[in-house]
């Protein structure tokens, strides 16, 4: 059976398109991006037939309904209670789905309805579609639903990965939804398609351990979970609005765009050097790249009105991204962009890029340099510097002394200059944006502080 993967990058996840034989096909765990499945089934002759869910995502809002009005039948988890039309299925379940064999596998952990998918023919090797049960060297984390319930998950997750694919043979081969670059993950490897042999031998989620050891270890290699994981659960299982029932933002005139921003938020997609050259004051900047999506959910509630001003980038690319993570709201585009905009004479912020010399050079005269990097990435850091992860930046920015010159720099650049925009909307304003993060900064043979140096 041929299988074709959908990555998308940014949330670190993968669907997939499998071709059942006889013209049919299924799509497992679709995100609301499905016109690529429709055209990926009509290049390969299939009909998109059935869709498979493995459990109720966190990290995207479904596709299943829209696949749904196109004609696919939804098989998911008989113990996620869908509030949608559905064939629930319970563990231990068989189905024939085209010419494949379907079988539903409880494994409860990342979520306590989880199913995983072993699908076999006669002329192919098992497949086993694992959701977030197994993956690529790891597990997705149990800890998306409620503090009461990630120790009976973590143990359940334990179950689960020595006992509920135990009589597979190796050559099974592993098609995971969530990956690497995946909150959702631990541990993941950079592969994406893996075997259960391979796995049996290098993934330390199925090591020899008890299962006490193995809640106290998993647990602690959770990384920060984004703020909307807590709220799609429950979209995924109520069920989505149709994207067709959703209005697209008015492309509007400066003029016109100026006046409603009050009720809203601006997101100033472009570039980083593009942003701080000049911005409509209070846009937070999110640059249009493979996390964008994920940044969006973490920092803008749902409800709040979102308007942009774009760069490059179609809007409809754009809007996708924002139904991805279940911001359904818009205000408005901004017709011509910030060249439009400074035209018409409308209010323009400015702050500094600055390179590795120039931020030492502020620090040396008592700058405060602000990381906004995750803990796991911060083995190193500039002297001096406050760890403030931008997930976090907006309910812990009291710590920063105001009145003094800040330096706010990541990786590379584009989560500090989110940063920085984040500060500036707080009031701040003497703000410096490091030009190709902490990378630049090493490239400059500048000095590093190591983490047990860290003062928060």
């Amino acid at each position: 059976m041929k299988v074709i993967p959908f990555v998308h990058e940014g949330l670190g996840n993968s669907s997939y398109l499998i071709d059942l034989g006889g013209g049919e096909g299924a799509v497992v765990d679709p995100d609301r991006s499905v016109a690529r499945y429709i055209a990926a089934a009509r290049a390969n002759g299939l009909e998109v037939s059935y869709v498979l869910e493995t459990h109720l995502h966190a990290d995207f809002v479904t596709g299943s309904r829209e696949l749904q009005q196109l004609g696919a039948r939804l098989l998911a988890p008989a113990a996620g209670a869908l509030g949608y039309e559905h064939q629930p299925l319970s563990p231990g379940a068989v189905v024939t789905l085209g010419e494949a064999r379907v079988e539903a596998v409880g494994s409860a952990g990342h979520t306590p309805e989880h199913l995983s998918f072993v699908v076999e023919s006669p002329d192919s090797l098992p497949m086993l579609f694992s959701g977030g049960s197994l993956i690529v060297g790891g597990a997705a984390r149990t800890d998306l639903i409620s503090p009461e319930l990630t120790d009976g998950l973590t143990r359940a997750q334990f179950r689960t990965a020595h006992e509920a694919f135990a009589k597979l043979p190796d050559e099974t081969i592993l098609y995971p939804t969530h990956g690497a670059g995946s909150f959702c993950s631990t541990g993941s490897g950079g592969e994406r398609i893996s075997t259960l042999g391979e796995e049996r031998r290098t993934n330390p989620v199925l090591r020899p351990q008890s299962e006490d050891d193995f809640v106290s270890w998993f647990t602690a290699s959770f990384p920060a979970a984004p703020s909307y994981f807590f709220r799609l659960r429950a979209v995924n299982q109520e069920g989505p609005r149709p994207r067709t029932s959703i209005p697209a933002p008015p492309v509007l005139e400066p003029a016109e765009f100026a006046p409603t921003i009050a009720r809203g938020v601006v997101v100033d997609t472009r570039p980083q050097a593009d942003f701080v050259a000049g911005y409509i004051p209070g846009a937070i900047s999110i640059a249009f790249r493979p996390a964008f999506a994920t940044w969006l959910g973490w920092l803008i509630p749902p409800e709040v009105p979102v308007h942009f001003v774009l760069g490059d980038e179609q809007a409809g690319a754009v809007i996708d991204e924002c139904l991805l993570v279940g911001h359904e709201r818009f205000g408005g585009i901004l017709r011509g962009g910030m060249t439009a905009w400074e035209r018409s004479g409308l209010p323009v912020q400015r702050h500094s890029l600055v390179d590795a010399g120039a931020a030492a050079r502020l620090l040396s005269e008592g700058a405060l340099a602000v990381d906004v990097r995750e803990p796991s990435e911060a083995g190193s850091h500039l002297p001096g510097a406050k760890f403030l992860p931008l997930g976090e930046l907006m309910q812990s920015n009291g710590v920063i002394p105001r009145g003094g010159p800040v330096v706010v720099y990541c990786g590379h650049g584009e989560r500090s200059a989110t940063g920085l925009s984040l500060l500036a909307r707080a009031g701040f304003t003497d703000l410096y944006n490091l030009d190709g993060g902490i990378g630049a900064w090493q490239a400059a043979g500048l000095d590093l502080a190591r983490q047990e140096s860290r003062t928060d």
